[in-house]
Order: structure tokens, then C-alpha cells, then sequence
């Protein structure tokens, strides 16, 4: 039997806020245990909650990039539950009427295809505690530092049929925030998550089958993995003649499987109903008509703008454009060197980004700024050093707090570009390599590159390579 997958992602965004949202206490990450809490977080009788404005604001901005409906009035209910990280017994979230409805979300594959999917709502909540299993034997420890966060849980429609159309989404999702600057997506504080339902059902079957919730998954290698395996264990089961228990589900990435967590639990096993504490939120349309003419540029239209405007490679637009912290920082080299963008795109995406990889860090911890790299590009483009040198060069200030021109001035590396002088070491190495200048004037070519080599070798690298290549041909022409 022919089978086909339905996906739906809950997402949940941490957002950007220095508070809670019910609570003036403090979001940093890493604090001593229990620390960043208040009365209030912690559950406290008596104590009342105070809606954080920052956090709204951060959801509407997030409602207008995907064309959702922002709704004017919406509701926080009380999501009743019994956990030992939640301290109150219940979540504040939003249900019936949440404060994001709509929206879609166009996604690309690596095939190159695009693809929309529907965002069904997107609401506001408290995170609650953490559970630590590890730290002492046979107990758990709680940590309520996380308690009262402000999240965004972004609810798709059931659109998504593979793996891989999930983890774009996600990756999309997870873009999107970051250059909307309402959370920093760092997965591995927690700070972006979800949760995947997965079902199959009989090609060409309208009706969904039973679904599995895989819960807190956080790398977008994960989700595909854990919905390519429950998929395959859904599918097995029916095939075998069993049924699909709806239920909830965690991913162990060590072995690379599902396992049950707890049986689902329908809208109503939450006995949701609106939080007596709250007023229902009202926005009016002039706060929502400004957070929209303030809304930065997005990827597609910085992408359209760096292969319109500065002439980038299509590819390499993207490449930059992907990562906004990548992006302000080629916009900053630009500010100080404007002469050649795909010079930049080029350092950026080799020399780089390389870097990054290499050690692991983010843009923002990178050791050269912005100002220095085009300075060095500057000594390219006026022909003082040449690239190899300029590479050389680029990784001392990894580690150095010089300036490209006090390294330049100190090392002597400035070019050689005076065409007597080179004339002279190319004469010397066509006179030692005569078989490969007759090879040349024989019509291979190739040997070119070599005899380029041996000039630059004995310049140390400080000859100018175009000037090189083009006084050899003519001495061998002579």
C-alpha cells in the first residue's frame, strides 16, 4: 500500500524580552538555579500578573511578516494541568482567541522547489520550569528559573508531507524570527523548539489518520530524523494489522527513536477557560499600523536587493542573506568598502564563514570587525598587497589587535608593482625554465600557472600576480 505523511509543527519561540511576561523578573539564561524568579513566577497566593507590552508588540510583528490577521481583542485562558515544574497548576496561554490568525509561510527545497504552508495561529504563553533528572540519584531537581517566560507558539496547518519539507519549514520559521529580532534561536538554550505531529493515511484518503505528538525537538537534523522514524513506525504497525495510538511521544537522538512519554490529552483534558486575573488584550489599529512601517527588510527583499543593487551572484546573495547576523555584518564591511560587493561576498563566504565553522562561534564572536576586513580588501583593490598575502594577513588579525596597514608597514609586504623589477625575476625564470616556456609556445598552456609560481615565489609573494601572468606571455612571445 502507497502511504502519505501529515505534518503539523508547533513551534515555540522564546522571545527577546528582559522580563518575564507576567513578572518583572529577569530572562538571562544561565543563572544559579531558582534565582530568576518572583512571587508570581513561582505561584504564590494573592499575586497578580502584569501582561509585559514588549512581548505583544514582538507578536504582532511577527503576525504582520507572515500576512496574518492580527486580532484586535484576544484572550488569555488558563491551561490546567498538574506538573511539578509548574508551579501554579496551570499555564497562562492563549486559546480560542489567540493574538496572531493566519498567515502562510513559503518554504523552498533543496530540489529548488517552493512550496506554502498555512499557519493556523500563533499565541502568546508562559514557558514553565525545567525538570533536571540528572543532578541528584532516584530524585528530580526543578528549576523555575525558565517559569514565566515569554514564548510564541506558532501552530501550522497540517500541510507538511515529508521530513524535509518540515525541517525547511522550521528552518524558515527560526530565519524569520532572528530577522525580526524577537528571539536569538538559540536551540541548544532552549530558546527554540517543537513539538511535530505526524500521521499517515492511504494515498488519496481525505481523512487524516491518528497522529503522534514528538515532542521538544530542537536541531532541524532532529525533526527529520524523528519523523522519518515515527513515519516508518507508524506505517509498520498498520501494515502488521495494529492501530495508532494517540499519544505523546520524545525523540532520544542516541538511539535514533520515539518512545512514549504519555497518552495525548485532548483541548478539554485541559479544562481551558479564560484567566480571571487578565483584561482581554485590545490593540488598536494606529499600534499596529506603526509596527508595520517598522518592520525590517526580509529575506527575500535583501536578497532581491543584493543581486538587483550590487550586482552579487544569485547563489551567493542567498548565502549571505540567510543569516541576518551574517548579513549586518557584509552591510557594515560595505559601509567602509563599497568598491566591489561580490570582493566582500567572496571574503565573507570562504574566509569567513570558514572561521566560524572552524571554531564553532557566531558571527557576533567573531575576532575581526567589520572595519578591518575592508581595510584590508582597500589594500587589494589599490594594489598594495596581493590576495595570498591578504589571506596570510587575515589570519594574524584573528589574534592581533594591529591594523592591516601597521602589519603591511612592519612586514614589508608591500606589493611589488613596478614592471621593471618584475621583468627581472620573470627573464631570471624563464631562463632556468626554458623547457616549460617552449611546452607554452608549444601550446600547452597549463604551464603558465607554473612559471606565475616561480616569479611569486621568488618575490615572496609580492609581485603583482595580474602583472605576472601578462609580462611572462610577453617575454615569451619576443
Amino acid at each position: 500500500m502507497s502511504w502519505e505523511t501529515v505534518i503539523g509543527l508547533e513551534i515555540h519561540v522564546q522571545l527577546n524580552t528582559n522580563s518575564k511576561i507576567f513578572s518583572g523578573a529577569s530572562t538571562s539564561y544561565g543563572s544559579e538555579q531558582n534565582t530568576n524568579t518572583s512571587l508570581v513566577d513561582l505561584g504564590y497566593p494573592g499575586v497578580l500578573p502584569v501582561l509585559n507590552k514588549d512581548a505583544v508588540m514582538m507578536a504582532i510583528k511577527f503576525g504582520l511578516a507572515i500576512d496574518a490577521e492580527i486580532s484586535r481583542r484576544s484572550i488569555f485562558a488558563r491551561k490546567n494541568y498538574f506538573y511539578p515544574d509548574l508551579p501554579k497548576g496551570y499555564q497562562i496561554s492563549q486559546y480560542e482567541l489567540p493574538i496572531v490568525q493566519g498567515g502562510s509561510l513559503e518554504i523552498k527545497l533543496n530540489d529548488g522547489t517552493k512550496k506554502v504552508i498555512g499557519i493556523t495561529r500563533a499565541h502568546l504563553e508562559e514557558d514553565a520550569g525545567k525538570s533536571i533528572h540528572d543532578k541528584f540519584n532516584n530524585e528530580t531537581a526543578i528549576d523555575l528559573n525558565r517559569a514565566g517566560t515569554p514564548l510564541l507558539e506558532i501552530v501550522s496547518e497540517p500541510d507538511i508531507r515529508s521530513a524535509e519539507e518540515a525541517s525547511s519549514y522550521m528552518q524558515q520559521i527560526h530565519q524569520l524570527v532572528r530577522y525580526l529580532k524577537i528571539s536569538d534561536g538559540n536551540m541548544q538554550e532552549g530558546s527554540f523548539r517543537c513539538d511535530a505531529n505526524v500521521s499517515v493515511r492511504p494515498s488519496g484518503q481525505a481523512e487524516f489518520g491518528t497522529r503522534a505528538e514528538v515532542k521538544n525537538i530542537n536541531s532541524f537534523r532532529f525533526v527529520e530524523n524523528a519523523i522519518n522514524y515515527e513515519v516508518e513506525r507508524q506505517i509498520e504497525r498498520l501494515e502488521n494489522g495494529n492501530e495508532i495510538i494517540q499519544e505523546t511521544r520524545l525523540y532520544d537522538p542516541d538511539k535514533d527513536e520515539t518512545r512514549p512519554m504519555r497518552s495525548k490529552e485532548e483541548a478539554n483534558d485541559y479544562r481551558y477557560f479564560p484567566d480571571p486575573d487578565l483584561l482581554p488584550l485590545e490593540i488598536d489599529q494606529e499600534t499596529i499600523d506603526k509596527i508595520k512601517n517598522l518592520l525590517p527588510e526580509l529575506f527575500e527583499e535583501k536578497v532581491i536587493r543584493y543581486t538587483e543593487d550590487l550586482k552579487i551572484k544569485p547563489n551567493d546573495a542567498e548565502e549571505i542573506a540567510k543569516n541576518m547576523q551574517i548579513a549586518e555584518y557584509f552591510e557594515a564591511t560595505l559601509d567602509h568598502f563599497d568598491n566591489d560587493p561580490q570582493l566582500v561576498t567572496n571574503w565573507i563566504l570562504s574566509e569567513v564563514i570558514g572561521v566560524l565553522n572552524r571554531e564553532n562561534i557566531e558571527i557576533n564572536a567573531f575576532q575581526i570587525e567589520p572595519t578591518q576586513l575592508a581595510s584590508l580588501l582597500s589594500r587589494i583593490e589599490d594594489n598594495t598587497i596581493s590576495s595570498k598575502i591578504a589571506k596570510n594577513l587575515f589570519n594574524q588579525l584573528l589574534t592581533s589587535d594591529e591594523t592591516v596597514d601597521q602589519m603591511i608597514k612592519q612586514q614589508g609586504l608591500e606589493q611589488i608593482t613596478d614592471e621593471g623589477s618584475i621583468n627581472e625575476y620573470v627573464a631570471e625564470v624563464l631562463n632556468e625554465f626554458s623547457d616549460q616556456k617552449d611546452q607554452y609556445l608549444a601550446g600547452k598552456e597549463q604551464v603558465l600557472g607554473f612559471l606565475v609560481g616561480q616569479v611569486m615565489k621568488r618575490t615572496q609573494g609580492k609581485a603583482n600576480p595580474k602583472m605576472v601572468n601578462e609580462l611572462i606571455i610577453n617575454q615569451i612571445k619576443k
